[in-house]
């Protein structure tokens, strides 16, 4: 059985419609954040496969809405991609206001750099783009994560 296909009627790609919906708050309260509690987990990763702009308009919201945390400390980006830019971060709603962008200098690595942020206790948040993360290298952000009282957010893109 065959049902009529309608032609006169569009269709939004994925993603367009996507980015169209409103998005609701990943917390409800953020009060009570979940890597404030001691038996959470201080470190989360996230894998973005496909076409850097279709990962990027997936990543927008959860990232403007870590920049919107009532938290005082800052969202911090470590290292990254390319892509990410002070425009795109202005056309994604992002809070740039409680954003700080850094970038390893010298020898130093993205790790290392990001391991630093977190330690500080600067940052609620300290988001790094390190792809393959190895079991120890996890288990060092985890660690400076919990020293800092922050949380650490890997996101892994290809």
């Amino acid at each position: 059985m065959q049902f009529p296909q309608s032609l006169d009627r569009t269709q939004l790609p994925l993603f367009d419609a996507f980015m169209a919906s409103t998005v609701p708050p990943l917390l409800a309260d953020s009060s009570e954040l979940p890597w404030q509690d001691s038996e959470g987990d201080a470190f989360s990763e996230l894998s973005l496969r496909g076409p850097a702009g279709h990962c990027l308009n997936l990543l927008a919201p959860i990232l403007r809405e870590l920049s919107e945390n009532h938290d005082e400390r800052w969202l911090t980006l470590v290292a990254p991609p390319l892509s990410l830019t002070q425009s795109w971060l202005r056309e994604a709603g992002l809070n740039r206001e409680r954003i700080l962008l850094l970038h390893p200098r010298g020898k130093q690595s993205a790790l290392e750099l990001a391991q630093h942020a977190l330690k500080l206790g600067r940052s609620h948040t300290v988001v790094s783009w390190l792809h393959p993360l190895e079991r120890h290298a996890r288990q060092r952000l985890e660690h400076a994560a919990r020293q800092g009282t922050a949380q650490s957010l890997n996101i892994s893109l290809g």
